[in-house]
């Protein structure tokens, strides 16, 4: 058999239905395995989008995205979308073509390491010497991307490779050496935990994308209810916990809500689950205090007390943690505790939905309350993240996915795609600004050769809003560089595409526009014009 025969058998194998990529010379024996099998080809206009749809795939389906490119800069330009994936934890397998075996290390035509590039942000990555080895290789790599933290793994196959000749045997199991992820939390840490808990007045639970992960969102709730514990997330941890449940308090950190914040400065014990704890989730660490308990349970135990310096460790998987808390604990004495919390949350309401002008918060908390329960909500990165993230609300079976580790602009317009094509019965919608669109506005061909129907919401306020309110913050509202008023009509691209669109000035116009595209059931593309100088939080 073809070594490229084997390895679309092997993606056979683990169930892999599509990939996201863009094909070149190096690739091309892999393309024409590709083009005789079952499984589905998506071409992207840019290989960064195939990277962010594969993600945008995963996290609709909880399966490994699949994408591929070519050699030198096909390879290169996926570097973004793999470290996106990497530090969101999403899990890619990423296929590369690599020049002949022969001429690695000499600069020839469209060569480039990319195992070396790509290993500060891989779980793990290959470069094939050896053809035989591959059913092995793609065993493994499938195993490693979805086992313990989910993560993207890479296989960098030579041309020649490629044409080779081999034995096709499929591994059964995988056994890597070095390589076995912990699930269960150590019994005594989780004793001690319960401990602390039992003794606490002001309890409170953190979560991030690890319980998204873990798919462990009933055992969150199941717990939190059962102790009577109030819960704050991080960006990634948006949907860990529907927000109409009594015990749903908001998100944290410095784009997060002023009372959750309050809340997790005032608590006595901190439960950290499924989240790295970064800067942007502590404010620079200045929502935590000295006399907290902190309790961080992690899958991965190099993330456990790397920011934060924990009281009781635990390294496990976040469902079978909660399901050990839940099964042992008792009902906490927080009736007191909660009802601030409450009073807290009514004033916040208050303060925020009695603005009377038209403004992108209002436009997003209007989506929330019209859109169904199955919808996926794919936000960019920049003001619209944040408008988004604190307004628009997770409850159902609906899921909200940004790139919230690496911060990357132009993720949601690819991400929509793909898991449009992971769901194509669900209400899709893409939230973006003006600047991260035109990083991936060629995209706007995949969705017309895919006859894709996304709604794509542009919150346009001709600015790098965050950046500059950077400059407001810090520099003095020195502003350099951050300005867009040569912006293109948007709608009229949108409308080459095939897509019909709308620039939208008012509120009414907004709903008006957003009832329609979402009863049509067809895709559509609104632009809201946006003041510029209107504020993140």
């Amino acid at each position: 058999m073809r070594a490229s025969d084997a390895i679309i058998k092997s993606l056979e194998e683990e169930k892999v239905h599509m990939i996201f990529g863009y094909p070149g010379g190096a690739i091309l024996p892999f393309y024409d395995s590709l083009r005789t099998s079952n499984i589905e080809h998506i071409l992207v206009r840019h290989e960064q989008s195939a990277a962010h749809s594969a993600s945008g795939y995963a996290r609709a389906t909880g399966k490994v995205g699949v994408c591929t490119a070519t050699s030198g800069p096909g390879a290169t330009n996926l570097i973004t979308g793999i470290a996106t994936a990497y530090m969101d934890s999403i899990p890619l397998v990423i296929i590369t073509g690599q020049v002949d075996s022969n001429f690695i290390g000499k600069d020839v035509f469209q060569e480039a390491d990319i195992t070396g590039a790509t290993e500060p942000f891989t779980k793990h990555n290959y470069l094939v010497k050896n053809a035989q080895d591959l059913p092995k290789i793609i065993k493994e790599a499938f195993y490693i991307a979805s086992s313990g933290r989910p993560g993207p793994v890479l296989i960098d196959i030579p041309v020649d490779i490629q044409k080779e000749h081999i034995k096709y045997d499929y591994p059964k199991s995988v056994n890597i050496p070095g390589y076995k992820p912990t699930y269960e939390g150590h019994a005594g840490q989780v004793k001690r935990a319960l401990q602390k808990l039992k003794a606490s007045q002001k309890p409170l639970i953190c979560v991030g994308g690890g319980i998204i992960c873990a798919k462990a969102s009933k055992e969150l709730k199941d717990f939190a209810e059962k102790a009577k514990i109030p819960v704050v997330h991080t960006l990634m941890g948006i949907g860990a916990l529907p927000s109409d449940s009594p015990y749903y308090v908001g998100m944290v950190g410095s784009h997060g809500h002023s009372f959750s914040n309050q809340i997790v400065m005032e608590s006595d014990l901190l439960m950290i689950i499924g989240t790295r704890v970064g800067d942007r989730a502590t404010a620079g660490m200045k929502l935590l205090n000295e006399k907290q308990n902190i309790i961080h349970v992690d899958i991965d135990p190099a993330e456990v007390g790397k920011n934060i310096d924990t009281t009781i460790p635990i390294v496990g998987d976040a469902k079978n943690i909660l399901k050990q808390f839940s099964n042992k604990c008792t009902t906490l004495q927080t009736d007191a505790w909660m009802e601030k919390i409450n009073q807290l949350k009514e004033t916040y309401h208050k303060e925020e939905l009695d603005a009377s002008h038209v403004n992108p918060k209002k436009a997003l908390n209007f989506l929330s309350k019209v859109v169904d329960d199955e919808a996926i909500l794919a936000a960019d990165v920049g003001q619209n993240q944040l408008w988004a993230a604190r307004n628009f609300k997770i409850k159902g079976n609906r899921k909200f996915f940004t790139s919230g580790g690496l911060g990357t602009m132009g993720y949601s317009l690819p991400a929509a795609i793909g898991a449009k094509l992971a769901f194509p019965e669900k209400t899709v919608i893409c939230v973006v600004g003006d600047g991260g669109l035109q990083m991936s506005l060629s995209e706007l061909g995949t969705i017309l050769e895919n006859d894709l129907n996304i709604i794509i919401l542009l919150f346009n306020n001709s600015r790098l809003g965050m950046v500059r309110e950077l400059q407001d913050i810090h520099y003095e509202s020195n502003y350099f560089s951050v300005t867009l008023n040569k912006n293109p009509d948007f709608v009229k691209i949108a409308e080459a595409y095939g897509l019909p669109g709308k620039k939208v000035t008012s509120q009414k116009e907004f709903e008006e526009t957003i009832q329609g595209a979402l009863t049509s059931k067809k895709g559509y593309f609104i632009e809201c014009v946006v003041d510029s100088d209107f504020s993140t939080l």
